[in-house]
């Protein structure tokens, strides 16, 4: 009989160690709910929280030459107070990034205007100084004063850690892809591509230089940075310039990168707003898209040249056991308006809700009209003030 009892108990504490994934805690007992152990057996606990983050994305930094006149001082530039209004705003996302439209190549180079761009230094710093993480290179203008800005920039990029993709020094820097790594162990990707550098050839040899918009290396780009960060972000230079409503290509390109799993599409170029919506990929893969961010510090005088703003969106990382949900959501925007006076000094980036009829007539009107346009293929967007 002690031989059975023996057996039996021995059957049931393999029983306890099969279910031990199916449960937190597991008593043996004799089938009469006595327990015949006085220890019981702890499950592998699974934890399950959430985390979030925001990122925020600004349009084209071009530095014409007012701009840049405007920021000189005695021992440099100083393009901070051009920031100053909406610097609170770019500070409170965990992640904002920038699109630089000119390479800022350095005063040794020669500093040049339209239409080829070449910029201070001292535009990182005034980027690195409200908040900006991460700056996208690949556009139109990346090649306007050759390798040898490029160089210079990233030098100085580097030398400030700002994150820089698009653009890069070499082949090795190419391959290094871009992940920011936050606080809240939520990784993001940063992929940057141009439809074109304005006829001015790439080197020979030297494509890393500046990323094209090509689908095999963009599918191929994005698969690796699928694997390695838990959102991907890319930046396109495409459309046409002035337009307000995308394209049929753009369209198209978001499509593609939909079903390729891309979670964020930002897109420039046209120097002026294109609406923001939610694109679904051929797996069900939900997109969101703007498709142009516009000018966000510029010297282009046309009324919605001057207009642009911050987009804000939400990332949630939800652990359930040993799975992860991730979800992009809850945009928001600010339009921004640059102001300059007459003579064209005292450049600044203002949000559009703060603004007075002297700085623009009929500023309300013009506000309301700028989120009618963006919100009409996304009714839930919010405006924020």
């Amino acid at each position: 009989m002690k031989k059975r009892i023996t057996i039996l108990l021995a059957l049931l504490c393999v029983a306890a160690f099969i279910l031990v994934g199916c449960a937190d805690k597991i008593v043996v007992t004799n089938g009469k709910g006595n327990a015949v152990r006085g220890s019981v057996v702890a499950s592998k606990e699974f934890p399950s929280f959430s985390k979030e983050i925001t990122i925020s994305a600004i349009g084209d930094i071009l530095i014409h030459s007012p701009v840049y006149m405007d920021a000189k001082t005695e021992g440099g530039y100083d393009f901070l107070p051009m920031l100053e209004r909406v610097k609170d705003t770019l500070e409170a996302s965990t992640i904002t990034v920038a699109n630089q439209e000119t390479m800022i190549g350095g005063e040794e180079l020669g500093l040049s205007s339209y239409p080829s761009f070449n910029s201070p230094f001292e535009v990182g710093d005034a980027l690195k100084a409200v908040g900006v993480n991460v700056v996208t290179l690949a556009n139109n203008h990346t090649l306007d004063r050759g390798e040898a800005a490029i160089q210079n920039a990233i030098s100085q990029w580097e030398t400030i850690d700002m994150m820089y993709t698009g653009a890069y020094k070499d082949q090795l820097d190419r391959e290094n892809l871009r992940i920011y790594e936050t606080e809240e162990d939520i990784s993001i990707a940063f992929l940057s591509y141009t439809y074109g550098t304005n006829g001015i050839p790439v080197p020979e040899g030297k494509d890393y230089l500046v990323n094209m918009i090509d689908k095999d290396r963009i599918a191929e780009e994005v698969a690796l940075a699928k694997e390695k960060a838990d959102i991907v972000t890319l930046s396109l230079h495409f459309g046409n310039e002035n337009e307000r409503m995308p394209n049929e290509e753009q369209k198209e390109l978001v499509q593609f990168a939909a079903d390729q799993g891309v979670d964020i599409v930002i897109g420039h170029h046209p120097h002026v707003l294109q609406p923001m919506e939610w694109v679904t990929g051929k797996d069900g893969h939900e997109t969101f898209v703007m498709y142009s961010l516009g000018n966000f510090l510029s010297n282009q005088q046309d009324l919605y040249q001057r207009i642009g703003g911050i987009l804000t969106l939400s990332i949630k990382k939800t652990v359930k056991g040993d799975a992860e949900e991730l979800e992009v959501h809850s945009p928001k925007f600010m339009p921004t308006y640059v102001t300059f006076s007459e003579d064209f000094t005292n450049y600044e980036v203002t949000p559009m809700y703060t603004l007075t009829k002297d700085e623009l007539k009929g500023a309300h009107q013009h506000y309301k009209e700028i989120k009618a346009h963006l919100s009409q293929w996304m009714p839930e967007l919010e405006f924020m003030e």
